[in-house]
């Protein structure tokens, strides 16, 4: 279904649910008031309607046609196109996912189109509702409480990659292997969420601007500047954790080259040993291989104490060695 809901407000009173486009078109022109139309990948069709009535420029349609469009906030004459990735964080698959959210706001109607499944804007629309003073103040009152929900719904995003990242410090000192491949992936879905909310402020400052030549009601003002204050926040915490796995990733380094040290010590501490009983055990080796030669001229093959001299010869070698690798500490 492209038409999500789809109603004319007046006075800040819903009194109409129009069930396609042109009865909008039509309601709105008899009643006045203002249209609030929530489509969810409308067809070009739809597109090309809304554009006509409500006088859409034709480089921000192109846009929500093409989707894939970076935040942003353009102004069209009296006609605002706003662009926002909203994102909410899956705990199972530990990634942030992301979605599209156009909004058209003009003089006497709202546009919002969805490109992904989420956000659902009837918590929003709800919320409005049951403030009739609130909505009653026309279109920026709908288009700043979109993009309060926007940034409240970032505040679980932010909660688990913060928990993520508990979790990286553990692996960290543990010595779990897979930690160094967990950075990267959680580095990247960091600065995704950064792209996302870093342009708020711009976008914000630029609807701050235009308060007092579009005669934007105070109570509405003070509604901007709460959001700016959780995007500050929002952005301030999101800039910590890229730099908190900036940190880790060089903890990471640091204790890998450290383990990689540790172990090449080991293993020269057990190439020392096994050099040392090797010594050993051929210098009894090479007394027996002389004294094996077939000479007939050899004193000692004739000597009465020829083999307690060899043997002894061996057991004085064998000892010596040793006490000399002992004192060297290779053994």
């Amino acid at each position: 279904m492209t038409i999500i809901d789809n109603a004319v407000y007046v006075d800040g009173v819903r009194t109409a649910d129009p069930v396609s486009l042109e009865q909008t078109y039509e309601t709105l022109a008899e009643r006045g008031g203002m249209a609030w139309i929530g489509l969810y990948r409308p067809t070009m069709a739809e597109l090309t309607s809304v554009a006509a009535e409500f006088g859409l420029h034709e480089l921000a349609v192109e846009d929500a046609i093409s989707a894939h469009q970076r935040p942003k906030l353009e102004r069209y004459d009296d006609n605002l196109f706003t662009v926002l990735r909203p994102a909410r964080y899956i705990d199972a698959e530990e990634v942030v996912e992301f979605g599209e959210l156009h909004i058209f706001t003009g003089k006497d109607f709202v546009i919002t189109i969805r490109q992904a499944d989420t956000p659902g804007l009837a918590r929003t629309r709800h919320r409005l509702e049951s403030r009739p003073e609130l909505l009653a103040l026309g279109p920026e009152a709908v288009l700043y409480a979109i993009l309060d929900q926007v940034v409240d719904d970032y505040a679980p995003v932010v909660a688990g990659l913060e928990n993520d990242i508990d979790e990286i410090e553990d692996q960290l000192f543990a010595g779990d292997p897979t930690v160094s491949r967990r950075i990267y992936e959680l580095s990247r879905e960091v600065i995704q969420f950064q792209r996302a909310i870093h342009p708020l402020a711009d976008m914000l400052d630029q609807l701050k601007h235009g308060f007092a030549k579009y005669g934007v009601d105070i109570e509405l003002q003070r509604y901007l500047r709460d959001v700016e204050d959780h995007v500050q926040s929002v952005t301030t915490r999101a800039d910590s954790f890229r730099q908190l796995l900036q940190n880790a990733l060089t903890v990471d380094g640091t204790l890998t080259t450290n383990r990689q040290n540790e172990t090449s010590v080991a293993q020269n501490e057990e190439v020392k040993k096994i050099s040392s009983w090797a010594a050993i055990f051929f210098a009894p080796s090479f007394v027996a291989s002389v004294y094996g030669m077939n000479f007939e001229v050899m004193p000692e093959l004739k000597w009465l104490y020829g083999y307690p001299f060899a043997v002894g010869l061996m057991v004085v070698l064998c000892g010596l060695m040793y006490l000399i690798f002992k004192r060297k500490k290779w053994l």
